[in-house]
């Protein structure tokens, strides 16, 4: 799941990481718009062994070009989630290393393997209420009414796994949200 850690300078692997329907592709999106074309700044995009939805910006990754990668080591982090796989190129390693902030939407159950990645890790967790999460997940339409209330009741549990070094509750303007976010990022490159 990890590559051995890796002796990088100032550069920082951001973890955003929350419940599905948190919204964190949504900040990503957001932040990406706002700090993009800085330099310092990386918002890669994942690659999933799903297809594209309009609700999660990623590429597209085969199960065999997945499984191909892990074997050959060819991705700076990778993981498995809700039957899927995820990875993030090996691309930001050089980014990394010449001091950017590289934020990623990665699975909570994840953070570990990040820290033993990168030598520098920030995690920040964004949430809503339930009420909100729900709502969100059943405009997806990917999940029955079950199904969303296991990821309300596992969102509970991961929770009590880690201590964030940033929280952004998402649950009203999403603008304002991702300019909490930005403003971290700032922070991070001060």
């Amino acid at each position: 799941m990890t590559q051995k850690n890796i002796a990088l300078k100032e550069g920082t692997f951001v973890c955003l990481v929350g419940p599905s329907g948190a919204g964190k592709d949504t900040l990503i999106r957001l932040a990406r718009e706002r700090l993009g074309e800085q330099p310092g700044f990386l918002f890669p995009r994942r690659l999933v062994t799903r297809p594209p939805s309009s609700f999660e910006d990623h590429a597209i990754l085969s199960e065999e070009d997945f499984e191909r990668g892990v074997r050959d080591n060819l991705f700076a982090l990778h993981w498995r989630a809700h039957g899927l796989g995820y990875a993030i190129d090996r691309s930001v390693l050089a980014a990394i290393a010449e001091g950017a902030a590289v934020t990623c939407n990665i699975s909570r159950d994840s953070i570990a393997a990040a820290q033993q990645t990168f030598a520098r890790v920030k995690v920040v967790l964004v949430t809503a209420t339930d009420a909100v999460i729900a709502a969100r997940l059943a405009a997806r339409a990917r999940e029955d009414s079950a199904d969303i209330d296991a990821r309300l009741t596992r969102n509970a549990e991961c929770s009590a796994r880690f201590v964030p070094d940033f929280t952004i509750l998402n649950a009203g303007s999403r603008v304002e949200a991702a300019e909490e976010l930005v403003d971290f990022l700032l922070e991070l490159r001060s």
